[in-house]
């Protein structure tokens, strides 16, 4: 019987590039679940009925353009998603949340999210306390939020700005993006304000463009090793409930 990875898109751009490549690799059945379509964009807090996340081998809960802490803008479903994904964070399923997946899983697990007191963008290093897991990079970044850890949670990698990365028994949070390529990245910035929002911040997009596709494929090989190794330590670590 095949594995079965559920992969949560919050948007019509949320695509997982090389990680969903990886799982694949791993023999994994995909299942992609769309939560906001193109035509809700400017209105996301719509109501959505939700597949059996217990029924999944793995979860990987990806990004979004809005915050994981926004429950009136978005509470219709992110409430819902939160209930779910304890629960199956309590049942022993491994989850990888990339940013707002991470800062989900941070707020779940008995953290909070706020906004960070400026954005990163762009491609970083991190400093993490575990090569093993996590290497420093460099990583791409793309929020303007960060979490405050679970107390039981297991800070993994930082940033002056942000925390990066943590466990919590089955569950690997990440600030950073390692789904990134060139590919994902033209469907960020393609997004309703994507590159105005990006330039507000001092980036130029012809310029993360560039670096983007030269960095590509070392970053796909850090992303591929990450998934490996998420499914090597996380995934079979003992299970610690909330």
């Amino acid at each position: 019987m095949s594995k079965r990875a559920l992969f949560i898109e919050h948007d019509h751009a949320s695509e997982a590039g090389p990680i969903s490549q990886r799982f694949s690799e791993h023999g994994f059945e995909i299942t992609r679940f769309l939560i906001v379509d193109e035509a809700n964009y400017l209105t996301p807090n719509v109501s959505v009925e939700w597949p059996d996340l217990l029924s999944f081998d793995v979860l990987v809960i990806l990004g979004a353009p809005w915050g994981a802490w926004e429950d009136e803008r978005i509470g219709n479903w992110l409430k819902p998603e939160m209930e779910k994904v304890l629960a199956a964070h309590n049942a022993g399923i491994p989850i990888l949340g990339i940013c707002f997946g991470g800062q989900l899983m941070a707020r779940v697990l008995g953290g909070s999210v706020a906004r960070a007191p400026q954005a990163e963008l762009g491609w970083y290093q991190i400093e993490s306390d575990d090569h093993s897991l996590i290497e420093e990079g460099p990583w791409f970044q793309y929020h303007w939020d960060r979490w405050q850890l679970p107390a039981k949670a297991k800070e993994i990698a930082r940033t002056q700005i942000a925390s990066q990365a943590f466990t919590f028994g089955r569950t690997l949070g990440l600030q950073f993006h390692p789904e990134i390529d060139s590919r994902v990245l033209d469907l960020w910035l393609a997004m309703e304000g994507g590159c105005v929002e990006v330039e507000s911040e001092g980036v130029v997009v012809k310029e993360l463009r560039a670096q983007t596709k030269a960095i590509e494929p070392d970053s796909n090989r850090r992303g591929f090793d990450l998934v490996d190794r998420f499914l090597s330590k996380i995934a079979c670590a003992e299970i610690e409930r909330v």
